[in-house]
């Protein structure tokens, strides 16, 4: 396949993190187990790659209520990379640190924030961010933002796979963006959320106690 200019891709990224169905454990916080990632091609309107990071949370563990949402079990992710590897990964293989990206609201951007003040492990994205969910529920006047399968029934999209399963919902969102897109309603590259990651990591480490 012809290689492709950056500048033409959007990478679309969905997470899955421990969770419970209420209280953390004593000593646990949430922590990202999967990274889902898909690759737009916003020149031939296509998604043309996915993939899946799983990620071994050292804070927490995987929850019966985290298995029963995502499908995901403890065993899958001790498989995985640690945090900071994962986050490597993102910039030397899928160019996160030069490439738009987007996701379903602002929750992905901010869990890797949060995870991201830990020494040596340097937020992988890149300035331009843009939430597709304001996106979506501004180009089809909603009073509501919609979650992923809300709008995929909304746009009149098939739900691919299982939701809440980081690849399948990167996958998903990247069908939502390229209908955004055909309907001349994704902004162009450097519309979105052009946003310092130095200057969010500051701020997300003031905010928190």
């Amino acid at each position: 396949m012809a290689a492709v200019s950056t500048d033409q891709l959007l990478n679309v990224v969905d997470i899955e993190a421990t969770c419970w169905s209420g209280q953390p454990p004593a000593g646990s916080v949430s922590e990202i187990v999967e990274i889902g990632l898909a690759v737009v091609d916003l020149e031939s309107a296509q998604r043309v790659e996915r993939h899946r990071i799983l990620v071994r949370p050292t804070r927490s563990r995987v929850s019966a209520f985290c298995t029963e949402l995502t499908g995901l079990t403890q065993e899958e992710v001790d498989t995985g990379l640690d945090f900071a590897a994962a986050c490597r990964l993102l910039e030397s293989e899928h160019h996160s640190g030069r490439r738009p990206w987007a996701s379903w609201g602002d929750y992905d951007r901010n869990q890797f924030l949060r995870q991201c003040r830990a020494p040596a492990t340097p937020y992988p994205f890149g300035r331009h961010h843009i939430n597709a969910k304001v996106v979506f529920t501004e180009a089809y006047g909603l009073r509501k933002r919609p979650g992923m399968a809300k709008a995929l029934e909304i746009a009149g999209l098939p739900l691919e796979g299982r939701h809440h399963r980081g690849e399948d919902d990167a996958w998903n969102i990247a069908a939502l963006i390229l209908n955004l897109a055909r309907r001349d309603h994704w902004p162009a590259v450097g519309a979105g959320q052009a946003v310092s990651a130095t200057s969010e990591q500051q701020s997300a480490a003031r905010a928190e106690p």
